[in-house]
């Protein structure tokens, strides 16, 4: 049997893959789509041919498991998604789950029993481009999926729960997917970086050390209109020269604290024209960080100093705070091990923490989570550049691999 962890090999199952499309020039694949199927059924073959038992659960997960002797010590959960959001890169979710799966087959290749059972799990819906709702596969998984998100529909009025139906998902409550986490010995995920910092570094693989917690906030400012040319400057009420204020402040404090990333991605001035002092302006801010107190820290922070600029500018501010999700911090333990598997293949085991949501965010608190990364050309994600290379996936796949196999015996 040829080497399933060869760079080469896994590089063809990607590109097979991608040709999984709605569309003949870009790789989109949403969930729950006639794509969708032909992705979960060419990665339902390869875990068949890997050994692996298959089936598709009620959410749309293909699950494919391998059994070990009695399996009596728990699940080792290994998987990504393989939905994409549209016009997407390869190598987003789909790297994960081709890399599980090699790593399966190598093992099985080698005849190397495992005390524990092995799912490798290609989540339906981590995107949430085609439905509101995000993370739905993993949720299922972590026993939190809210069963609401069954009537949720698409732009084209079709609800989850008929595209369910129509994608094959056996009838029931998905709620009966949910994992015992005394039977789970943690999670496995593999990801491209999607962002710079490891070809920066010149390294191939870096440890998740925690997925970002994310808070998301609406501002608004509320000045004074008035006419460009006839408003002394000295008596403007300018609500966009406050909120360019603002930003500098916030750009400036993230840029103060390590691992602290913030955004003001929307910017709009209502009314606005070429000759008006402008009297509104609304914009929203991003704040992510791997950990919660510096998050909250910064946030309070720069709360305050807008509200000290809102005031010498003589302008109403208000802020809401429409999203907040928590840190995900990653297993020690698991993190140790990932790094010694690392050291074991010729990576150096470098850290970092992830500024993107991953599947891995569903089980927080349930039970371990660990991370790879793998080195992504220029950072680029989410767009059809986005690249790994066949050695650095190769790489990958026998950390990944030797991270299974040696867990058993870890201390």
């Amino acid at each position: 049997m040829n080497d399933p962890l060869n760079g080469a090999t896994l590089m063809r199952r990607i590109d097979e893959l991608a040709r999984a499309s709605s569309s003949s020039d870009v790789l989109t694949r949403l969930t729950l789509t006639p794509a969708h199927r032909l992705a979960a059924d060419m990665v339902a073959g390869w875990m068949r041919e890997a050994g692996m038992s298959v089936r598709v659960d009620r959410i749309g997960n293909v699950v494919g498991r391998l059994e070990g002797p009695g399996a009596q010590d728990g699940t080792l959960l290994v998987g990504s998604h393989i939905d994409t959001v549209r016009d997407a890169g390869r190598f987003d979710g789909n790297l994960g789950v081709v890399l599980g799966i090699a790593a399966v087959a190598d093992l099985v290749r080698r005849q190397r029993a495992l005390p524990f059972a092995v799912e490798v799990i290609a989540f339906s819906d981590e995107e949430g481009v085609r439905f509101p709702t995000t993370l739905t596969g993993s949720k299922a998984i972590a026993g939190t999926l809210d069963p609401q998100c069954l009537a949720d529909v698409d732009a084209d009025g079709v609800s989850r729960a008929k595209a369910l139906s129509d994608f094959g998902a056996p009838d029931g409550d998905a709620a009966l997917e949910a994992r015992d986490p005394a039977r789970i010995l943690g999670y496995v995920e593999a990801h491209i970086e999607q962002g710079p910092v490891l070809e920066d570094r010149g390294l191939a693989l870096g440890v998740v050390t925690a997925i970002n917690g994310a808070t998301r906030a609406e501002i608004q400012l509320h000045g004074m209109a008035g006419h460009a040319g006839t408003l002394p400057m000295h008596m403007r009420r300018d609500a966009l020269a406050a909120a360019a204020e603002m930003i500098l402040a916030i750009e400036a404090r993230a840029k103060g604290e390590a691992d602290l990333v913030a955004t003001v991605g929307l910017l709009t001035v209502p009314s606005g024209a070429v000759n008006v002092v402008p009297g509104e302006v609304r914009f929203t801010l991003d704040l992510r960080s791997p950990v919660d107190a510096a998050r909250a820290a910064a946030l309070a922070d720069v709360e305050a100093r807008m509200r000290a600029i809102a005031a010498d500018r003589n302008v109403a501010l208000s802020l809401r705070i429409t999203y907040d999700a928590p840190a995900t911090p990653c297993d020690a333990k698991l993190q140790e091990q990932l790094a010694a598997s690392m050291a074991h293949c010729g990576a150096s085991p470098f850290r970092l923490p992830s500024g993107a949501g991953h599947d891995a965010l569903a089980f927080r608190g349930l039970w371990p989570v660990a991370m790879l990364f793998v080195r992504c050309a220029g950072g680029i994600s989410h767009n059809s550049a986005e690249y790994a290379s066949p050695q650095d996936m190769e790489v990958a796949a026998r950390v990944l691999t030797h991270f299974i196999e040696t867990l058993a015996t870890a201390g």
